[in-house]
């Protein structure tokens, strides 16, 4: 039998490859998108306008709050980010199953708005695979590790409200696994 849900939350701590699985996943069907957040933050440097994000400004962020025009939104670190809802229902309605890559809070957003949705919830081995999978990285300070992995001790006790988990110990036994819950 088919997933006939349409909307699909990817969501779990900091570290755990959501975005490793998502990007692979994303190659097995041409039918999967990812959603494009919106966020209010400046460019980076190899980041385009409409595919890694759409950049606003942050009254045009705050009007469109205001009018409700986001599944999802959160400010962090000075900058709000979202998902714009006219993207993602002209997707669905253009017959792809959308794929939201989004933080807790967000998913948690989604979840209480809209019905049709399937949540996969992915989880580390254990907290220290996932502490070293954050320190390899690089990306962050020490006190942001710190936070991070504080963090992750509620995102993971949130999984148990979410439709399936998966557990990402081998990546490509984890792309399989997600990607045939999406499918099926």
């Amino acid at each position: 039998m088919n997933n006939q849900k349409n909307l699909i939350i990817i969501t779990g701590p900091s570290g755990v490859g959501k975005g490793t699985v998502v990007k692979e996943v994303l190659k097995k069907n041409n039918k999967f998108w990812l959603s494009v957040s919106a966020t209010t933050r400046d460019p980076r440097q190899d980041e385009k306008e409409g595919e890694n994000y759409f950049f606003l400004k942050k009254p045009k962020f705050e009007e469109m709050i205001d009018k409700q025009l986001f599944l999802e939104w959160a400010e962090f670190a000075g900058n709000y980010y979202g998902t714009p809802k006219e993207s993602v229902n002209k997707k669905i309605k253009q017959g792809y199953k959308v794929i939201l890559e989004i933080e807790i809070e967000g998913a948690k957003q989604v979840r209480s708005k809209m019905k049709n949705v399937l949540s996969i919830f992915l989880l580390p081995p254990n907290k220290k695979e996932l502490e070293r999978r954050i320190r390899e990285r690089a990306t962050e300070s020490e006190s942001s590790i710190i936070e991070r992995l504080k963090r992750s001790h509620y995102e993971i006790d949130s999984s148990k409200d979410f439709d399936f988990h998966v557990v990402n110990n081998d990546l490509q036994k984890t792309i399989q696994d997600v990607f045939d819950i999406i499918k099926n």
